[in-house]
């Protein structure tokens, strides 16, 4: 029995052989279904059943098309299913689905028919791997029968993340004629790129067209990338050239599926344009196939796409029936499947189309798996630069070679062309002139300031380029009564200007209708300005301290008792000159003429003291009455000195808006119409409001009468701070501009009465560190941040954000603030007052300093007389120090010698009688001269 198994196997296998060789010269049953109105696939598919034919391929022996539209699953169903429950009843089954849907519910559903009825299919849907929903759970058998092999229509667009990448974009808008299809591309061609993007369908109207260019720009989009045909293409640029979308503001991309097309230079005027296309291989076999076989459809690459898929789809089944290992399959009506689960095949189809070998029409198919499968071609990429309508400049930039993801392939230096090729971001900035933020200087004819070179570092980081302009009123932005703004903000709602830099605080009704980037500088304030006090100063202020009466009498004092301390010691018969003999042993010893009683009364009044009092008593009670008068003199002189040169600083000036409003004498206010008057207004109307509801609440009869006791109290319970200090400040007239408030500030008396000025604390700083004769007072209130606004929505927000975070990481804001507060050129170096010193100035005291100097200066000249006197008019006195023998005739000796005989004493008589006697007696005095 065993001996007959191994004949009957053999038998079965021969026979089965033998079956499927007459079943694949009988010919493939092969259904299309597609899209409505998709020419090119169809007629393609035609030339490759003409080829088959005249190569002698596969035959095909039953071809059903269907199209389908629209996205209604039912009537999509209805019409698929009907066509194949027609090839059942004929008895034609077929082989192989080719489905040539793109994408949409329609293509869904075809895929979930072919999956569930377990029909081998070949497709050519758009999309990433995991994009066909009806296919992502295969199973490994299933993904071999059930082929996805995406066109190149799906891969083409991936260059504009390449260039997008290369060129460093931030912003893009994508517009497509009917020749793409970008639904899709959505949610993956600009993935994880910091780009701001928009995809829309080309407008085929030239109104329309302008229109959206119009609005892409309104939506600060300054690079675009245009998909489609050469009519397309033509027509966008007229469009763009007529609303002069051209020079380094705009960057423009065209793509087109056309093989080997050049750009029409004939659209403009002016324009710079990177271009990109297919390049046909080498070995594609296209052209030849035109007059071959009528593979005559256009775009070429699409319609090689779908020649090669079908030929090699149907070459591949035919070969696995002709080498028997295509399986007998049954198949299921639509209307008769009534399982959850899909029929399975056990079919290794994309094996086969591997392994099929043949010319290829375009380029290689590179199949993979579902989602990574593509027909391979190459995108030549060019650079144009159009002037008058004419190509000025024509640049190879490179290849880009598709795939999954692309490669873009840059010729040597070319990538650096293609970065400078992007559009450069033109941002209008609208600012306010307010030093040391912003200010314009009239010798090099551009802005300067704080904000400025914040601007300059921004770009340095951002890239982009910009033009200021100042707002028409001057102002930073505040919202009257109609809702209605002014100044820069303004500027920003209009949507005239992208961006708004200055001294501009962040205030909660601006942000409402604008966007504010993270602060760029210190929280800022309120504070007072006033004019400086400027104490006189006087070299002889010391002299001040007691009235010129008063000095007259201590000098009439002083020459008084000198005179009368002469006098005493000249007559009284106990002062010194009259008894010398009786002190002659005392060490001290005093002759008290006129100048000797001068010097005494002159000295006494200092420290080093007047020396040896007089001998007699009555001297003595003159030089202590003296004494006791210039102890009383100088003490009450040196307490006056002192309190004298501190007064000022015991003044209490003004420190505080609290200080403001308690005064009278000085009126104050803000600048008409600005935010610091806006401030104080809105504080007395919250007052005002406050009160009214407190007023309404205590005065309600529906409260109950525990409720109504708890809001009677006799203090007023709301302050009226405010409310009382924006009634002077009305009373007092706001200045109508900064300028006018810092005229009435000059004009202040003193510190004490005039006005003072309340503004910005950063605009009072600078007033100060410019000008010497104005003050800051007090501390900051009601401080707020400055910081950059954009329109509100604007991207620009993040960017600017990211910008400054690093500026401030980098301390470059901090480089900022000292370039333009303690280096600012025109910051003056004023002179240090004695009260914020703490010390008396030379200005004060300098006059004690011109004392000595005068002191000396007389020294000097009396000096020079004595030594003249002695040489010239007293010769008789002088003794030669070379003559020990000779001897100086003393002043004391012709005093005593000159007496009229009253009290002549035994000293005098002895001094004299010594005369002729030995030298050694008396010394000699040498002469200095």
């Amino acid at each position: 029995m065993s001996s007959q198994v191994g004949p009957m196997v053999t038998m079965v296998t021969l026979v089965a052989s033998l079956l499927s060789m007459s079943s694949a010269q009988d010919g493939l049953n092969v259904y299309v279904v597609m899209d409505a109105g998709n020419t090119v696939a169809e007629g393609a598919i035609g030339s490759a059943m003409t080829y088959l034919e005249k190569n002698k391929g596969a035959k095909v022996a039953k071809k059903s098309v269907v199209e389908v539209e629209g996205s209604e699953a039912y009537v999509t169903v209805e019409k698929v299913c009907g066509e194949l429950d027609s090839m059942l009843d004929g008895g034609t089954p077929p082989d192989l689905v080719l489905d040539l849907t793109k994408i949409g519910i329609s293509s869904e559903v075809v895929k979930s028919l072919s999956l569930t009825l377990g029909l081998p299919t070949v497709s050519a849907a758009l999309g990433e791997e995991g994009d066909i929903r009806e296919w992502r759970e295969l199973t490994d058998e299933q993904k071999k029968y059930l082929i996805q092999v995406r066109p190149p229509g799906d891969l083409l667009p991936s260059i504009i993340r390449d260039l997008a990448l290369a060129s460093n974009i931030t912003n893009a808008g994508i517009l497509y004629d009917k020749t793409f299809v970008m639904d899709h591309q959505y949610k993956s061609l600009l993935l994880n790129m910091p780009v701001r993007h928009i995809i829309n369908k080309v407008k085929t109207s030239s109104a329309d067209l302008k229109k959206q260019l119009t609005r892409l720009e309104e939506m600060d989009i300054k690079n675009y990338f245009i998909l489609g045909n050469s009519e397309t293409l033509m027509n966008v640029y007229k469009a763009a050239n007529e609303l002069k979308m051209y020079g380094e503001k705009y960057a423009w991309f065209a793509g087109t599926k056309e093989s080997g097309a050049e750009f029409d230079s004939s659209c403009c005027d002016e324009m710079a344009v990177a271009f990109f296309a297919p390049i046909l291989p080498s070995s594609a076999q296209i052209r030849s196939y035109k007059s071959m076989y009528g593979l005559t459809a256009t775009p070429e690459i699409d319609a090689g796409f779908y020649f090669d898929l079908a030929v090699r789809s149907l070459t591949a089944v035919h070969n696995m029936k002709s080498g028997g290992s295509w399986p007998e399959m049954t198949y299921t009506k639509c209307s008769e499947y009534t399982s959850d689960v899909p029929i399975d095949r056990s079919i290794d189809l994309i094996s086969s189309i591997k392994s099929v070998s043949m010319p290829d029409a375009y380029g290689s198919m590179m199949l993979v798996s579902n989602g990574l499968s593509y027909m391979s071609f190459d995108l030549g990429v060019v650079t144009y630069e159009i002037m008058s309508g004419k190509i000025a400049n024509r640049m190879d930039i490179g290849t880009w070679t598709s795939g999954t993801p692309g490669t873009m392939k840059f010729k040597a230096g070319m990538e650096e062309k293609i970065v400078q090729f992007r559009a450069k971001t033109v941002y209008r900035v609208v600012t306010v002139v307010q030093p040391p933020f912003m200010l314009w200087n009239e010798t090099t004819k551009k802005y300067e300031g704080y904000c400025a070179d914040l601007i300059e570092e921004l770009t340095k980081i951002m890239d982009f380029e910009y033009e200021i302009y100042e707002a028409p009123d001057g102002k930073y932005g505040r919202m009257d009564e109609n809702e209605e703004w002014d100044g820069l903000i303004a500027e920003l709602v209009n949507k005239k200007a992208d961006m708004a830099v200055g001294a501009l605080s962040v205030m909660a009704e601006r942000e409402n209708v604008v966007d504010f980037t993270v602060p760029y500088y210190d929280l800022v304030g309120i504070t007072i300005m006033m004019k400086k006090p400027k104490v006189p100063t006087s070299l002889f202020k010391f002299l001040s301290v007691l009235e010129d009466s008063v000095w007259g009498c201590i000098l009439a004092a002083y020459f008084v008792t000198s005179v009368l301390m002469w006098i005493f010691d000249r007559w009284s018969p106990y002062s010194y000159q009259n008894n010398m003999e009786k002190y002659e042993d005392d060490d001290e010893k005093r002759y008290f003429n006129f100048k000797e009683s001068l010097w005494f009364c002159m000295t006494s009044l200092t420290p080093q003291g007047g020396g040896e009092a007089p001998k007699n008593l009555s001297g003595r009670l003159v030089a202590a009455t003296w004494w006791l008068f210039g102890f009383i003199i100088i003490a009450s002189y040196t307490a006056n000195l002192a309190a004298f040169l501190t007064v000022s600083r015991l003044e209490t000036p003004v420190e505080s808006l609290e200080d403001l409003a308690k005064q009278y004498k000085i009126q104050y206010a803000p600048q008409n119409g600005s935010a610091t008057a806006m401030y104080f207004e809105r504080m007395a109307y919250i007052e005002e409001r406050f009160y009214s509801i407190w007023k309404e609440m205590s005065l309600n009869d529906s409260l109950s009468e525990l409720e109504r006791s708890k809001l009677a109290v006799w203090d007023y319970p709301v302050s009226d701070k405010y409310t009382k200090i924006w009634q002077s400040m009305k009373e007092a007239n706001l200045p109508a501009t900064f300028d006018d408030a810092l005229r009435r500030v000059r004009e202040s008396p003193s510190s004490s009465e005039g006005f003072a000025f309340l503004g910005d604390a950063t605009d009072i700083r600078y007033q100060t560190y410019t000008n010497c004769d104005l003050q800051m007072v007090g501390d900051e209130f009601s401080r707020k941040p400055y910081a950059l606004a954009v329109q509100q929505g604007s991207p620009l927000k993040d960017q600017f954000n990211d910008a400054i975070l690093k500026l401030l990481n980098q301390r470059k804001l901090e480089t900022l603030k000292e370039r333009w507060w303690n280096q600012n050129p025109q910051k003056k170096v004023c002179e240090e007052d004695d009260n914020d010193g703490g010390g008396i100035s030379i200005h004060n005291i300098g006059g004690v300093f011109i004392v000595i100097f005068v002191g000396i200066g007389l020294a000097i000249i009396t000096l020079g007389i004595e030594y003249w006197y002695y040489k010239y008019k007293a010769p008789q006195s002088r003794v030669g120090s070379a003559d020990p023998n000779k001897k100086m005739v003393s002043e004391f000796e012709k005093q005593v010698r000159d007496k009229n005989g009253f009290g002549k004493t035994e000293f005098a008589g002895e001094y004299m009688n010594n005369e002729g006697s030995s030298p050694a007696v008396v010394a000699p005095v040498g002469n200095p001269w």
